[in-house]
């Protein structure tokens, strides 16, 4: 995980398990459980076992970013939970990333230097999932105080929670005497994380033979993620189907208030031939089917 994650260009840092209540408070996130007190505390400032790791590393970016103006970092570490009646703390691992600044280091060649948001540290947790072969992975829209709002997601294994990205919320931002730009964090439990790997995956040697591409567009109510066109579209592709990329987002009088178009880039590969547009053809039928009975779409090719 560590080098995946230096990998995307993350620097690791090391932080201390001490803080304050008063500290992890401004991230505006309702936590009722008790802290453990450090019985001879060496500062004023660590008199307390953390419960998160998302304070002490944005305190690390605020402090970096005086010498630099784009901070990416990360931190896998534990915190410390109280478990009633037991002396010793629960002490679960946990995974932290802050991102902020520009999206590239200035430069002599043309650089992209827009500030980095929602869909930069979307592309780390993406590649961390494709890495790590982690099965079953999707994602939630989530409203939390900690974030912007509109701006922040569950990432979710089955069922399981792992944890939450997204942008921060200014008054967080402002709290932790951050610059006036996104600041993108996440926090993911460890533990879960890992359990949702699988025990080993499987290589394909890459066909020899060539693929046929094919491009729709689905128009869909507004509230429908694009993620659930995306399920739908594998599962009415069948084994022939390789990729499915979203490519453009359109809303307009032309399909109506309240729908919006999604188009799609298809790729159709098969290992024992080579395919024709008609193979692809076939696709349609059953693909316009699925999107009427389950989405109340339509399908335009």
């Amino acid at each position: 995980m560590r080098d995946i994650l230096m990998g995307c260009g993350l620097d690791e840092i090391i932080t201390y398990s001490m803080t304050t209540p008063e500290r992890e408070a401004l991230l505006k996130s309702p936590d009722s459980q008790p802290y453990l007190r450090v019985v001879n505390p060496i500062a004023a400032d660590k008199v307390v076992m953390r419960h998160t790791l998302l304070s002490s590393a944005l305190d690390t970016v605020a402090s970096n970013l005086r010498f630099d103006d784009r901070v990416t970092v990360f931190e896998i570490g534990a915190v410390y939970l109280p478990r009633e009646g037991q002396a010793l703390p629960d002490e679960p691992r946990h995974l932290a990333i802050a991102m902020t600044g520009p999206r590239q280091a200035e430069d002599w060649q043309p650089s992209d230097r827009q500030p980095l948001n929602f869909w930069d540290i979307k592309g780390v947790i993406e590649a961390l999932v494709e890495r790590l072969h982690l099965n079953d992975m999707h994602y939630e829209p989530a409203d939390h105080p900690t974030y912007h709002t509109g701006r922040a997601a569950n990432l979710m294994a089955g069922e399981k929670k792992v944890g939450m990205f997204g942008e921060l919320h200014p008054l967080v931002r402002q709290s932790y005497d951050l610059p006036d730009q996104p600041v993108c964090v996440a926090e993911f439990e460890l533990n879960v994380l890992l359990d949702a790997a699988l025990a080993s995956h499987a290589y394909e040697s890459i066909s020899r033979f060539p693929a046929v591409r094919e491009d729709i567009a689905v128009v869909v109510d507004e509230a429908v993620p694009a993620a659930q066109v995306e399920r739908t579209l594998w599962n009415a592709g069948g084994n022939l189907l390789r990729d499915v990329r979203l490519f453009d987002l359109y809303r307009g009088e032309q399909i109506g208030a309240g729908r919006k178009s999604l188009a799609y880039r298809l790729v159709y590969q098969a290992d024992d031939r080579t395919l024709t547009d008609d193979d692809a053809a076939r696709f349609a039928p059953e693909s316009s089917r699925r999107f009427e009975r389950e989405l109340n779409a339509t399908l335009r090719m």
